[in-house]
């Protein structure tokens, strides 16, 4: 498969690394315990420093012109331009920055650095990071709480912290955001930048506070019951594409559904019903286990171009993200409601 991994030349190392397991399709380094920010930004080729300039114009006559309104970034280490179309009041967020961000939201107690890198050519770095502490559902079903962070040195896009639950038992990433209350801070690459980025602690009282309603609500889940049939019919309402087909589904005109329709919801009924992570206590015959089918598909069955498509489809508002966040929405409605007054927006 294909990635966009940073390759640097200088080091002749790929600019990522993960804790313990492989990732991104085994590049980068590899390394056995958490390291520290500092020890991360190195081991994921993070410790490069970025530039701004203006742009220069050469006219006809050889004379150049420099520009008090466009501007350029680019690597010292690698000479590589990141971005040219940069306005004056974009100020480069440099990447030891990004990690003491992370850092100063928990005092940097009990925050592991998993994984972190760079793609292209170094202007867009992503690190993700878990948390102290567990969301627990029944006895033993552990959810691990993780923080991740995308910037760019490019111009294109915003500084952003996203909270999400991920399920050790199976890996899922279950990537819901409640009612008014967002999963995600975006920060403007502005003058004031450094302080905005100081006080995104309040990525944190978000993660704090989502923990504690996931908590409640995936309890509760683990004990409302749901028949098979119930559970395809979520799936499929959670899958549809448009209004037309949620009408079709409605109406009960199964035919009129598409065949790729058709096998996409069949898959995610098929890691409902033989996923050894659909039976446990928490999970078997219940809506928790409805919504981890849901993500579970996402995050282990379906397949993407490579691992970058699959992290922005599953973290930064692509088709995974919209689709669980709207199962979230179904199982909350059929928790309270049942099917008879199921709520759709």
């Amino acid at each position: 498969m294909a990635h966009n991994i940073n390759f640097n030349e200088q080091t002749n190392k790929h600019s990522f690394f993960s804790v313990k397991e492989k990732a991104w399709h085994g590049l980068g380094q590899i390394v056995e315990d958490y390291p520290s920010s500092k020890e991360a930004l190195h081991f994921a080729g993070l410790d490069f420093e970025v530039l701004k300039r203006p742009n220069t114009h050469r006219l006809d006559d050889g004379t150049e012109i420099i520009s008090k309104t466009s501007f350029y970034t680019y690597r010292p280490d690698t000479k590589a331009i990141l971005g040219d179309r940069l306005g004056k009041d974009y100020e480069v967020v440099q990447n030891i920055d990004a990690f003491s961000f992370f850092d100063a939201i928990v005092d940097g107690d009990g925050i592991q650095y998993e994984t972190a890198g760079a793609l292209g050519k170094g202007e867009k770095i992503f690190i993700t990071a878990k948390l102290p502490g567990y969301i627990k559902v029944g006895n033993d079903d552990m959810i691990e709480k993780y923080l991740f962070l995308t910037t760019s040195h490019d111009g294109f896009g915003s500084i952003m912290a996203a909270f999400t639950p991920i399920r050790i038992v199976c890996n899922n990433t279950l990537n819901a955001a409640l009612r008014n209350c967002s999963n995600s801070i975006k920060i403007r690459h502005t003058a004031n930048v450094k302080e905005r980025l100081e006080e995104a602690h309040k990525v944190m009282g978000i993660s704090n506070q989502l923990s504690i309603q996931f908590e409640g609500i995936f309890n509760l889940w683990a004990k409302v019951r749901i028949t098979d049939t119930e559970v395809r019919k979520l799936i499929q309402m959670a899958m549809v594409p448009n209004k037309e087909v949620l009408q079709n589904i409605q109406k009960g005109e199964l035919d009129e559904l598409s065949t790729c329709f058709k096998n996409m919801c069949d898959d995610v009924y098929e890691y409902q019903m033989s996923s050894p992570s659909q039976f446990l206590e928490t999970t078997k015959g219940t809506v928790f286990g409805a919504y981890n089918a849901i993500t579970g598909y996402f995050q282990n069955v379906r397949n993407y171009k490579d691992d970058e498509a699959k992290m922005k489809s599953l973290l930064y508002g692509g088709t995974a993200q919209l689709k669980t966040q709207k199962a979230f929405q179904l199982c909350e409605s059929f928790a309270k409601h049942g099917f008879g007054d199921f709520i759709i927006n």
